[in-house]
């Protein structure tokens, strides 16, 4: 059991850094690549790739807490 957890927080570990790595910084970011650029800045609000690139990060960090929580609680 273990060994699964510590394989899945591995992997969501290496996941959420490339989710904040692919969010928009001041001056843009890789997520314009995928379209992040091509709304109209007027309209306030972010882009529907924006969004859920927002929700999968926020999945993918509420996972990598519960695994931490579940590691510290097995090997404590």
């Amino acid at each position: 059991m273990t060994v699964f957890i510590v394989v899945v927080h591995v992997i969501v570990s290496v996941a959420l850094i490339a989710m904040i790595l692919l969010h928009a910084g001041r001056g843009g970011g890789v997520s314009d690549m995928f379209g992040g650029g091509f709304a109209p800045q007027s309209l306030g609000g972010s882009t529907v790739v924006e969004r859920n690139l927002d929700r999968l990060t926020v999945i993918i960090g509420v996972v990598f807490a519960i695994t931490t929580m579940l590691l510290a609680w097995l090997l404590g």
